[in-house]
């Protein structure tokens, strides 16, 4: 079976085309600055030279299309025909309390999706514009929808409630969500994996630190905390995005700098983070580059960035009454091996201890970096959501189909 992946955003579509038979990659691209005359598509058929074309591309359905023009491309396509495409599989930023799981394209999901606009205005009507240009585009093809949040649905209250009025959460469902529920799922099983472990004896932490960041705690082989909320605004200082504060510093900041709401939270979500501390740049790389040059504010960013990471990583083991595995993901826990360093050596007490010869490697696939000696076992586990995307759809489909 080959599956095709989408995940839509407002103005872009990023696609992967797996043959599942063995779950290689036979080509992968991207559509930008879609609504606009010069939308760029960038197609990357493996073993082939990359395509990129410009030209006019209005709304998701002429995307998607195009999408399969290049799949298609007797030059530079990956297959013959798009009936060789049995099923489509979408990333969903947000299921709510709904979904807890993957679940195949139906009209009661499609409501439920959209039901929950309010909790992600700027994700899920993006997904579900996805989801209809397929639909257009393919309408006999099943489709099935993998939610950020799912993995996150085995929290228990204490952990996903807030300390507020009890009747918010019953009106609104204001509690916590938590994010990049995907990657935390594939890169745990796959820490399992590779240290031999059935994951439900192993009590680990994941990092999946990127532009967005967040840390979760995972026991008995679920989630068990979670540093995104509600939004992913909160935990961890991010690339653009202040995480965790004080929430009387939003209206005090409205009230002094006379700020809309809609200002206030881009401050937050944009023009805050590393980009803010370091008045440099959101890019951990740009940052290191101009600490290691001797900037007092680049090493600020960094120094405060690694701290919070330290200071999740210190209280799930707390609450998880100890710790046994603990995974750097995502484009900055893979490739910064400064980051790694400072939040290990920070957290020695655990029993961690850094092989830095092994943490300053540079490679693609999963590793240890703790010692031989160290109780905890620290793992550079690259992610790889699409695929778990293509997994839970293809075993969908086939159930579907033998049922």
């Amino acid at each position: 079976m080959k599956v095709l992946v989408i995940n839509a955003g407002s103005s872009s579509l990023k696609y992967q085309l797996y043959d599942m038979r063995d779950e290689s990659v036979l080509a992968s691209g991207r559509v930008e600055r879609i609504g606009m005359d010069s939308s760029i598509v960038t197609h990357e058929p493996v073993d082939k030279p990359e395509v990129r074309q410009v030209s006019e591309i209005l709304d998701h359905v002429t995307a998607v299309k195009r999408v399969t023009e290049m799949l298609t491309n007797p030059e530079f396509g990956a297959i013959s025909h798009m009936n060789e495409i049995e099923a489509v599989g979408h990333r969903v930023v947000h299921g709510g309390e709904v979904f807890s799981s993957s679940v195949l394209v139906t009209p009661e999901v499609k409501l439920e999706i959209r039901r929950l606009f309010d909790l992600a205005p700027l994700h899920n009507p993006a997904h579900m514009m996805g989801i209809t240009a397929v639909e257009t585009n393919m309408p006999d093809v099943p489709q099935a929808v993998v939610f950020d949040t799912a993995f996150h649905q085995t929290m228990p209250n204490t952990s996903y409630l807030y300390p507020i009025p009890t009747v918010l959460y019953r009106r609104h469902k204001i509690r916590r969500y938590g994010f990049h529920g995907t990657s935390h799922s594939y890169v745990s099983a796959q820490a399992a994996a590779y240290l031999k472990k059935p994951l439900e004896s192993l009590k680990m932490i994941t990092c999946h630190i990127g532009n967005g960041a967040s840390c979760t705690a995972i026991l008995d082989g679920k989630s068990y905390d979670t540093s995104m909320g509600m939004t992913p605004l909160e935990g961890l200082m991010m690339g653009t995005r202040s995480g965790d504060l004080d929430p009387a510093i939003v209206p005090f900041v409205m009230n002094k700098e006379e700020l809309t709401l809609n200002e206030v939270n881009s401050m937050l979500n944009k023009h805050s983070g590393m980009l803010a501390v370091s008045g440099i740049s959101s890019d951990m790389r740009e940052v290191t580059e101009a600490m290691r040059d001797g900037d007092k504010n680049a090493k600020l960013a960094f120094d405060m960035y690694a701290y919070r990471v330290k200071k999740y990583i210190g209280s799930y083991a707390a609450a998880m009454n100890g710790l046994d595995t603990l995974v750097f993901t995502a484009g900055v826990g893979e490739n910064s091996a400064a980051l790694r360093k400072a939040v290990c050596e920070g957290i020695t007490f655990l029993g961690l201890e850094l092989d830095e010869e092994c943490n300053a490697e540079r490679r693609k696939d999963i590793r240890e970096i703790s010692t031989d000696n160290s109780r905890v076992k620290v793992l550079v586990v690259p992610t790889n959501e699409e695929l778990l995307i293509a997994r839970d759809t293809y075993n969908l489909v086939k159930q579907a189909q033998t049922s």
